[in-house]
């Protein structure tokens, strides 16, 4: 099947801001230009051709941080239903975390993953390994092995690493081996709350959670990260105080990138009101101020990437006290909506939001993300224009713990090709 994707403008940053046609066939980008009329004229069979006039056609999107929840708890998620969100996202790849049961630290659940994956012919997975053996935070995992098995990078995302030392040995066995070191930020001493530090934990009668939990930690890794010369990149940035320590370390020549998810850019702690578990997580929904941060963040580039932090939950987490909840919230069909508000508010370009969920994830984990010829056909395709009101029972998760249920939105992913293929098609 050869694919044609007719009158859409390419956005590829720093590569490509025109109105083309693009021709796929075999996985491949094959050519852009005005001559998909010329080629139709001379092979008219096993084509589809997709109008995309008045959308965006970009460099397919990549959620650096997911929770696919498989193997172990797919009562919340499976990696099928996983990538069928993420696809519906418009995401061509993501990259799951190793918090699974039993935890990916070693050679069998790295390629369970990846061979479960590859059979539903979607989008592309990536798993990221633990840095310490069965979360512990004692003993490194097997890096050498976990790369050969098909694992990129490494992170106790879930749970910090505490020692001091364990990270500084993570940061240098990981530059040895070539893998990526993605650090939970997080003291555990001061973060025994459930929600946010602030006026709003005062008035629910609910221990919070300071900002220092989260900021202390971020500067001890740049410390690290100097200290060893191996890049560090810090998961769910939530805070003012961590995102003015990543701009100082960025100056400074530190190699040290960061990543936010929507809801810091988005939501504020005022979004618990009530005791809505569905707008738990960890780090919490911080304050206005830090939110306002985090936006100024990503318009200036401290922060690099915005990801999910993807993490299904079952009514059984969920619908329960609020300090006993637990923390995450899906967000895979939301995330190009939310990142498109921003623009839409004034806060940064569309280009800059394609570099944050797209090229800029794709130079971090080290795969091939480009609108050219000869380069894997991995696009989506953005209809900024089209309204719709995003109704969770309706989505493609297993688990339906979004705060975004029932807000309305403009603009959203009407084609989603991985390796040429059509895997998510709006209706």
């Amino acid at each position: 099947m050869r694919l044609i994707i007719k009158g859409g403008h390419v956005i590829d940053p720093g590569n490509m801001d025109a109105v083309v046609d693009i021709t796929i066939a075999d996985g491949i980008i094959t050519d852009i230009a005005n001559s998909a009329d010329d080629f139709r004229q001379k092979d008219c069979h096993d084509i589809r051709i997709i109008d995309a006039s008045d959308c965006f056609v970009v460099p397919g999107l990549i959620d650096m941080h997911v929770h696919l929840r498989d193997p172990g708890h797919e009562y919340k998620e499976s990696i099928e239903t996983g990538i069928r969100a993420a696809a519906a996202g418009g995401f061509t790849a993501v990259c799951c975390m190793p918090n699974t049961h039993p935890v990916n630290d070693n050679r069998q659940v790295t390629e369970y993953i990846i061979k479960t994956a590859a059979q539903f012919h979607s989008v592309k997975v990536y798993p990221v390994a633990s840095i310490s053996r069965g979360l512990k935070g004692h003993d490194l995992s097997e890096y050498g092995e976990l790369k050969e098995a098909g694992a990129f990078a490494v992170s106790d995302d879930g749970l910090p690493v505490s020692d001091s030392q364990l990270m500084r040995r993570s940061l240098e066995y990981a530059k040895g081996v070539g893998v990526k070191v993605i650090s939970h930020c997080e003291d555990p001493d001061l973060s025994a709350g459930s929600m946010n530090e602030g006026l709003m934990s005062t008035r629910m009668g609910l221990a919070g959670i300071p900002n220092a939990a989260e900021s202390i930690m971020v500067m001890r890794d740049i410390a690290l990260c100097e200290l060893t010369g191996m890049p560090v990149h810090i998961a769910h940035v939530s805070t003012k105080e961590s995102v003015h320590a990543i701009r100082d370390a960025k100056l400074r020549g530190v190699p040290v990138t960061a990543e936010t998810a929507p809801h810091y850019f988005t939501l504020t702690d005022e979004a618990v009101r009530k005791y809505n578990t569905n707008a738990k997580m960890n780090p919490p929904l911080r304050s206005t101020d830090d939110r306002n941060a985090i936006r100024e963040g990503l318009a200036d580039g401290t922060i690099d990437v915005i990801a999910t932090d993807h993490a299904p939950h079952s009514v059984l987490e969920k619908e329960v006290e609020f300090d006993k909840a637990a923390n995450g919230i899906i967000g895979l069909e939301t995330a190009l909506s939310l990142g498109l508000k921003l623009i839409e508010e004034g806060d940064i370009t569309f280009e800059t939001l394609i570099r944050k969920m797209s090229i800029n994830p794709s130079k971090i984990i080290g795969i091939p993300r480009a609108v050219i010829v000869g380069a894997p056909a991995d696009l989506t395709i953005i209809n900024p224009t089209r309204s719709y009101i995003y109704d969770v029972e309706k989505g493609f998760s297993k688990s339906k713990n979004s705060p975004f249920n029932g807000w309305e939105f403009k603009g959203m992913a009407v084609y989603t090709i991985v390796n040429g293929r059509v895997v998510f098609e709006s209706k």
